[in-house]
């Protein structure tokens, strides 16, 4: 991923210090979240996730080149040998717990009462459990338990 110089921040960043911001700016836009969510689910070709997501192709071909650009989709030969397919990088993969996040708010909060939508399970067909972060203690965190406290120039590992 792109990191700005130990200078000045790069001016492309919205928030140079936040890193809600900068990952926004790199994946948050609609159409870059859907084309990660549908790699996920095993989208490879620019035709699957043009299929899939309804993106028109002008669109689809920056957000592709804009996720490869950040590591977060590679290409690859596909198996057949004829084509390039796209595939998640660890960076990408890593971008799971945030989408499942904003699945679990969807379900919670973007559909009436019974309304029909898709729920994700596990391997034995369960449904994947609600994300709750806790604490070094185990204690449920939340907005009201938690703050923002900036680190030194120093990059954390």
């Amino acid at each position: 991923m792109p990191r700005p110089s130990t200078g000045t921040p790069s001016p492309a960043w919205t928030d140079p210090d936040c890193p809600v911001a900068r990952t926004l700016d790199l994946v948050g836009d609609r159409w870059s979240l859907l084309v990660v969510r549908d790699a996920m689910d095993g989208a490879r070709s620019f035709t699957e996730f043009q299929q899939r997501t309804g993106i028109a192709r002008n669109i689809l071909t920056d957000r592709l080149r804009k996720l490869t650009a950040h590591g977060v989709l590679t290409q690859q030969t596909a198996p057949s040998g004829r084509r390039l397919q796209y595939v998640l990088t660890d960076v990408g993969r890593d971008l799971f717990p945030v989408l499942l996040t904003l699945r679990q708010w969807g379900e919670r909060h973007a559909f009436e009462p019974g309304e029909a939508h898709s729920t994700l399970v596990d391997r034995q067909g369960a449904r994947v459990p609600d994300i709750r972060p806790t604490g070094a203690d185990g204690a449920l965190l939340d907005a009201d338990t938690t703050h923002v406290q900036k680190t030194g120039g120093e990059r954390q590992r």
